[in-house]
C-alpha cells in the first residue's frame, strides 16, 4: 500500500491564557494530497500498556540566550495488534514550536498550518484509512500530546519536536529549563533518556551549574561548554535545570535568591568559581602529610591498594610542595623526621618507603594523628592531612572524644583533614568528628571498592588550592556592617572550604532584608589577602517557583547539619522536631524519617511522626559496622548536596540497610536513580505522600480534605481551574492516580482522565 502522510504540529501560541487557547489553537499540516478511501476496518482502540518508550533524546544548543531544542521519542509496539500511541511532550510555556517530525522507515516527514478542528478531522480520517499521520495537540499549560498511528506489532516509530526559546538571564546567569517532567512522556518507563547540551557564548563562560542532575560538563575553551547525561530505565525523570554565568571577575560569582513569602525569610544560593582567569592566579604551594593505616586488618588486597594509592599521590606532588608520610600500626613510623621538599630524590625515596609498607599489629589512631599534625608549622601555606584507616582504635587512646581533642590541640596551623574509612569496621563517627573539626571531609569506601580511586579523586580536588581561609560578607546600603550579619543566617556549609582550581563554592543561606546588596568573597592566596566583590539584588518576593530549588537545596543542607548534630551530640527534641518538619515540608526522605513512606503513619499526628523519628534515630548510636557505614555516607550526601531533583524522595531504606537508594536521590553521588514506586514525591514546591492510592499535598489539613472539590483532568472544570491559577496545575499531570492539593483558598481532588 502506498503510504500517504500528513503531520500536524502547533506552530506557535500567541494567546496567553488557557481559556483563550482552548477555543483557538493553531495546527500545522503538510504532505501529499489526501485521497478518500473506503473504510475497511474499524479504528483500533489505544492500547497504552502495549508499547514502550525505547528512548527520549534531548538535544539543546544555546547561542548566548537563544536555545534551539530538539526532543525525540522512539517507541515500540510490543503487542500483537496495531495500535495508536499517545505521548506527552512538555515544553516551556514561552517556547515557540518549530515543527513536528515523524520518521517512518527512515523517512522524515513535516507539516504546515491548519485550524485545530480541521487537523483533528483529517487526522481521524487518515487513521481510518490506516495510513501514517502524526498529530500534536496542545493540552494546556505547556503540555502537548502526540498521537501516532498505525504502529504495527513490534514496529518502532520515532517522533521529534523542535522549538526555540529566549532563555531568562538574571544577575549574569543564563537559565536553561528542559521540562522532561515526571511521567509526562508516558506512564511507562523510558529505556534511555539522553541529554546533550552545547553552549556557545560570545562572552567568556565563568560558571556552569546544574541543581537537578550530575551533568558531565566539558569546557574546551572559555566560550564553549558541552554537557552530557544518560539515564537508564527512567520511571520518574526530573526536569533538567542548567545555569551558566558570564560575569567578568577574577573569581566568577553569581547569586540566586528565592522568597515565596515576603513576610518570611528568603533563601539564596551563592556560586563562586576560581576557574576564572586562573592563569593570573598563583597556585599555592602546599604541605601534605599522608597518614596510612598498616595494621593487621589491612592485610591482603587493602594494603596493596593503599601502597598503590600512596605512590600515585607522591607522583602528583608539585615541585614547591612539602610532604611527609606517617605509617602506623601499634607503633607510629614517619618517612622522615620532618617535612621534605618535593624533588626527584625525595620522591624516589618516598616511593621506596611506600613499597615497604606491610600489614600487621594493632591500630594506634591517636598516635598517628598527633604525630602528623605536629609536623605542620607554617600557617602561610595550605596544609592537608590525608588520613586512611580501615578499623577502630585498638591501642593507645581509644576514646573518640579524647582522640578528637588531642588532634585539635596538635593542629596549630588550621590544617584540613580528609578521612578515608575503608570497610565496615571503621569508627565512622570518629572520622566524621575529625573531618568536621578540621574543615575537611569524610569519604567511606566499601570493602569491594578501589581505595586508590577515592583517594586520587579527592587529591585531584585539593591539588591546586587557589584561595584558602574563605569568608563571605554581605553589605546592605542602608544597614551598618555590624547589623548586616544578622540579616544573613543559617548558611551552609558553616565552615567554608578552600577553593580549588576547576571547582566552585556552593553556599546557601537565608536572608531577612531584600534589595541591593554587595557580596564580597575574601580569601588568602600565596600569603596575601584577596577580596572580590559584586553587586546583586535579593528578591523581595518571587512571582513563581522558577528558583524554588534554592529553598530545597537549603533544606537538604540544613537536614544534613541536624543529622550531624544528633549523631555527634546525642538526642535533642527540638532538632528532631525540626528534622521531621523539614522532611515533610520538602518531601525529603532520610533514614530517620523513613516513616514518610509508610501508609499506616498519620502524617497529621505529631506524636506518630516523632515516635517514628526517635525509633529510627537510635541507629545513629552505631558507630561501626555496615549500619554505621551507611549512616555516615548518607549523612555526607545531605551535607554536600549540590543538586535537588524535582522528586527528592525515594523508597526509604532503613539506615541499617545498604545506603544505595537513600543517597542517590540527592544527586550528590554517582549512583543513578533506580525505577520503582515511591510513596513520597516532590512536584514544584509541593510535597506529596501517597496514602490509600491518593497523592496528598502535605499542606492539606483533614478539614480541607473533607471540603475538596472533585475535578477530572482535561474537563472544562479542569481547564477553567488551570486558567485561574496561571499554569500551576500543569505540574500535577505527572500523577496517574488521584491527587489532592491545595491551590490558594480551595482544595481539589483531581481525578485522572480515563482515556488520556
Amino acid at each position: 500500500m502506498q503510504r500517504v502522510f500528513s503531520a500536524f504540529v502547533l506552530a506557535s501560541l500567541a494567546l496567553n491564557t488557557l481559556a483563550q487557547t482552548a477555543s483557538a489553537q493553531v495546527i500545522v499540516i503538510e504532505g501529499a494530497t489526501i485521497r478518500p478511501r473506503p473504510r475497511t476496518t474499524p479504528p483500533p482502540l489505544p492500547l497504552h500498556a502495549d508499547y514502550r518508550i525505547l528512548s527520549v533524546d534531548v538535544n539543546a544548543t544555546l547561542n548566548d540566550q537563544i536555545a534551539k531544542i530538539q526532543i525525540a521519542q522512539t517507541f515500540q509496539n510490543t503487542g500483537n495488534r496495531t495500535l495508536e500511541a499517545r505521548l506527552l511532550f512538555p515544553i516551556p510555556q514561552d517556547a515557540a514550536i518549530d515543527r513536528l517530525t515523524l520518521i517512518v522507515d527512515g523517512k522524515e516527514l513535516t507539516g504546515r498550518l491548519l485550524k485545530k478542528a480541521d487537523a483533528r478531522r483529517i487526522y481521524e480520517a487518515i487513521v481510518r484509512r490506516r495510513q501514517d499521520p502524526a498529530l500534536l495537540e496542545y493540552m494546556g499549560q505547556g503540555l502537548f500530546q502526540t498521537s501516532v498511528f498505525p504502529i504495527p506489532p513490534q514496529a518502532k516509530r520515532r517522533v521529534e519536536i523542535r522549538y526555540s526559546q529566549l532563555l531568562r538571564q538574571d544577575n549574569g546567569l543564563v537559565d536553561l529549563h528542559l521540562p522532561v517532567g515526571t511521567l509526562k512522556h508516558s506512564h511507562r518507563p523510558i529505556g534511555t533518556l539522553n541529554f546533550n547540551i552545547r553552549i556557545n557564548s560570545t562572552r567568556p563562560i565563568k560558571t556552569v551549574f546544574s541543581p537537578s542532575h550530575s551533568v558531565d560538563i566539558k569546557r574546551p575553551d572559555d566560550h564553549h561548554a558541552n554537557g552530557k547525561l544518560t539515564l537508564k530505565n527512567v520511571t520518574t525523570p526530573d526536569d533538567l535545570r542548567l545555569f551558566y554565568g558570564v560575569k567578568d571577575a577574577l573569581v566568577g560569582m553569581n547569586l540566586i535568591s528565592y522568597r515565596p513569602d515576603p513576610n518570611r525569610d528568603g533563601y539564596f544560593l551563592l556560586l563562586a568559581s576560581p576557574e576564572v582567569k586562573a592563569r593570573k592566579t598563583k597556585v599555592l604551594p602546599k604541605t601534605v602529610v599522608f597518614v596510612i593505616d598498616r595494621s593487621g586488618s589491612m592485610n591482603g588486597k587493602k594494603i596493596q591498594q593503599a601502597r598503590d594509592a600512596l605512590k600515585y599521590l607522591i607522583g602528583r606532588l608539585d615541585p614547591k610542595d612539602t610532604f611527609n608520610i606517617v605509617a602506623y600500626d601499634t607503633q607510629v613510623e614517619s618517612f622522615r623526621p620532618e617535612l621534605q621538599r618535593v624533588n626527584p630524590k625525595t620522591q624516589m625515596a618516598a616511593l621506596g618507603f611506600a613499597d615497604g609498607l606491610y600489614a600487621g599489629g594493632s591500630t594506634n589512631i591517636d598516635g598517628a594523628l598527633t604525630t602528623a599534625l605536629g609536623m605542620l608549622k607554617d600557617k602561610s601555606r595550605p596544609n592537608y592531612v590525608l588520613f586512611l584507616t580501615d578499623g577502630l582504635p585498638t591501642v593507645g587512646e581509644r576514646n573518640e572524644l579524647k582522640i578528637a581533642a588531642h588532634a585539635k590541640t596538635a593542629n596549630r596551623v588550621n590544617a584540613r583533614l580528609y578521612s578515608f574509612g575503608v570497610g565496615f569496621d571503621v569508627n565512622s563517627r570518629l572520622l566524621d568528628r575529625l573531618s568536621r573539626d578540621h574543615r575537611g571531609q569524610s569519604v567511606y569506601v566499601r570493602p569491594n571498592e578501589d581505595i586508590e580511586v577515592h583517594v586520587s579523586k579527592l587529591y585531584d580536588r585539593i591539588k591546586s588550592p587557589l584561595l584558602t581561609n574563605l569568608n563571605v560578607r554581605f553589605e546592605f546600603d542602608t544597614v551598618a556592617r555590624a547589623d548586616a550579619a544578622a540579616l544573613i543566617s543559617r548558611t551552609y556549609p558553616r565552615e567554608l572550604t578552600d577553593l580549588f582550581r576547576g571547582e566552585q563554592l556552593v553556599w546557601v543561606g537565608r536572608y531577612r532584608r531584600s534589595g541591593q546588596v554587595s557580596v564580597t568573597l575574601e580569601g588568602t592566596n600565596a600569603g596575601d589577602r584577596k577580596s572580590f566583590s559584586f553587586s546583586t539584588t535579593l528578591a523581595k518576593t518571587s512571582p513563581d517557583e522558577t528558583n524554588g530549588f534554592v529553598e530545597k537545596l537549603w533544606a537538604l543542607r540544613r537536614i544534613g547539619e541536624i543529622i550531624d548534630s544528633l549523631d555527634l551530640n546525642g538526642t535533642n527534641q527540638e532538632l528532631i522536631d525540626e528534622l521531621v518538619r523539614l522532611s515533610i515540608t520538602h518531601g525529603v526522605m532520610t533514614p530517620y524519617t523513613s516513616f514518610l513512606a509508610d501508609e499506616n503513619v498519620d502524617l497529621a499526628s505529631r506524636d506518630n511522626r516523632v515516635r517514628a523519628a526517635k525509633t529510627a534515630k537510635r541507629d545513629l548510636a552505631i558507630s561501626g559496622g555496615q549500619a554505621g557505614f551507611a549512616q555516615r555516607r548518607i549523612k555526607g550526601r545531605f551535607q554536600q548536596a549540590t543538586r535537588v531533583p524535582a522528586a527528592i524522595a525515594a523508597d526509604a531504606p532503613a539506615a541499617s540497610r545498604s545506603e544505595a537508594g537513600a543517597g542517590h536521590p540527592l544527586g550528590a553521588g554517582p549512583e543513578p536513580a533506580q525505577p520503582g514506586r515511591s510513596n513520597v514525591r516532590n512536584i514544584g514546591q509541593k510535597s506529596f505522600f501517597r496514602k490509600a492510592k491518593i497523592w496528598r499535598d502535605s499542606t492539606v489539613t483533614p478539614e480541607q480534605e473533607k471540603q475538596a472539590v472533585r475535578i477530572t483532568q482535561f474537563s472544562r472544570q479542569y481547564f477553567d481551574l488551570a486558567a485561574r491559577h496561571s499554569g500551576k496545575l500543569a505540574k500535577y499531570l505527572a500523577f496517574t492516580e488521584p491527587v489532592l492539593l491545595n491551590l490558594g483558598t480551595h482544595t481539589y481532588l483531581i481525578q485522572p482522565a480515563t482515556n488520556p
